[in-house]
Parts: C-alpha cells; sequence; structure tokens
C-alpha cells in the first residue's frame, strides 16, 4: 500500500529515537488514510488506530530470544486506571486490564513504550469476554497538540459529511451538546489490510471547548501471531455505552 511505504519512508527520518508513543504507533497510517479515501481533517484521524502498525526499528515477528517484552508495570493488569476506568463501565462488560499496544504487537521495551498520558484515565486496556479479547482506548489532546497533529485543517469538520465523493464513516452520528461540545460515534469495518488485521469497532471523537479532543476506541480485537485472543462478536460497548463513557468527566483532566 503507497500509504504504508509512505509512512515507512517517514518513520525511517525518526529512527533512534528512545520513545515510541502510543498516539504516534496509531495515528499515521490512519491520517494518510483519511486524507486520501475521505479528504475529512485530520480531526478525524488524530488518535485513530490503522490496520498498519509501523514502528521505527522494530520488528512485528516474534521477540527475539532473551529478549523481554513486560510492559511497564503500571501498564499491566488491574492497574490504578484499569479499576477506575472498570468503575465507569457497565456491569458484565468483561474483565478489564491495562495492556501497551506497543509492546504485545511490536515488543516494544519498557522504555520504547514509554506513555506521557493527558487524561487521568488514558491508555489502552484489553476486555475480555466470553473467551474473546477486544480493546478500549482512550486519549485525551490538549488544543496544542491538536493544533500540532491538524497542520492547519479546521477541527470542527462534520466527519459524517461525505466529502470528495466518498461514503462517510459508517453509521456516523455528530451530536451538538448544549454546552458547545461535540460527539461524534461511528462505526468502522477496519477492512484495510495489513498487520495486524484488527476487526470492527465504534470510534468516537468529542471536541471539547478551547480545541482540545478526547478519542475512544471501542475494539473487537485484533487478529496476528500476537493476539492475545479470539475476536469479540461484537465491541466491548454498544453505542448508547459508549456515548455514556465519552460523556463521563472522570476520563478529562481536572481543571
Amino acid at each position: 500500500m503507497s500509504e504504508v511505504r509512505e509512512l515507512l519512508g517517514r518513520a525511517a527520518k525518526d529512527a533512534g529515537q528512545p520513545v515510541i508513543s502510543t498516539e504516534a504507533v496509531y495515528a499515521g497510517a490512519a491520517r494518510v488514510r483519511w486524507r486520501r479515501r475521505a479528504g475529512v481533517s485530520a480531526a478525524a484521524v488524530c488518535a485513530v488506530a490503522a490496520g498498519a502498525f509501523v514502528v521505527p526499528g522494530l520488528s512485528s515477528g516474534p521477540a527475539p530470544q532473551g529478549s523481554s517484552v513486560a510492559a511497564p508495570t503500571e501498564l499491566v493488569g488491574n492497574s490504578g486506571r484499569a479499576k477506575e476506568l472498570t468503575a465507569l463501565l457497565p456491569k458484565g462488560v468483561g474483565a478489564v486490564e491495562q495492556v501497551s499496544m506497543a509492546v504485545i504487537i511490536k515488543h516494544a521495551t519498557p522504555e520504547q513504550a514509554e506513555e506521557h498520558p493527558v487524561g487521568p484515565l488514558d491508555g489502552q486496556y484489553s476486555v475480555r469476554r466470553d473467551g474473546g479479547v477486544g480493546y478500549l482506548t482512550v486519549d485525551v489532546r490538549t488544543a496544542k497538540m491538536m493544533g500540532e497533529k491538524l497542520g492547519g485543517f479546521p477541527q470542527d469538520t462534520n466527519l459524517c459529511k461525505d466529502k470528495a465523493g466518498e461514503p462517510g464513516p459508517a453509521d456516523c452520528v455528530r451530536e451538538e451538546l448544549p454546552d458547545g461540545r461535540v460527539l461524534t460515534i461511528w462505526s468502522d469495518a477496519m477492512n484495510y489490510g495489513g498487520t495486524p488485521k484488527w476487526g470492527p469497532e465504534l470510534v468516537a471523537r468529542l471536541t471539547l471547548k478551547g480545541g482540545a479532543m478526547l478519542a475512544v476506541r471501542d475494539s473487537t480485537g485484533f487478529e496476528a501471531t500476537t493476539s492475545q485472543g479470539p475476536l469479540l462478536k461484537a465491541p466491548p460497548l454498544t453505542r448508547a455505552q459508549l456515548r455514556t463513557l465519552m460523556l463521563s468527566p472522570e476520563l478529562l483532566p481536572k481543571k
């Protein structure tokens, strides 16, 4: 895929840098795909996971002999953040654990997978239910971070509106809230090829006053040799449950 080759070229420029951000891991291919295929602004693609997982200097194959694939202690298991997120989720959603996708998929070291969360519950979480494993990812981006990522694209673009003759996201609903925030939720089949192969998911974006944004992926999981289990039959949260989570003040930094 041309976008993957482009991303690999860009990634080579960053080779040798010690830290791999989860946002960078997820966002690159999505930015190219959305700009080329749907013509929407980069607000739609920031922090969106794509089928391609591009990380400078890391292999997607089996971990080298003797290497450690353990995530940082605070990113593994039933961490404090996982407990707090579980308290916001409906009963029966499944067993929630905090994970590092960079470690799981690309065998990153704890140092390479270091994160710098903005929101109190930012991170990636596995959700185990009925023998399958799905994922929830939570990301808050400040207005400054959004400005840098958008590169001049308008942030208030209607993500549900067709652009350049291409269909908009499936089942997309844009909701303008009374306080000026804009919540957009849509479904994505994630049939873009690449490795790992991601299953269908729901995606949500909450544009905040002042230009910040909250983004959540509600994924059925992925298929690869590094998979933690089969795909869930449906995303961990229903659309209504995802909307409730997006409007939870606990996901946002305290003022």
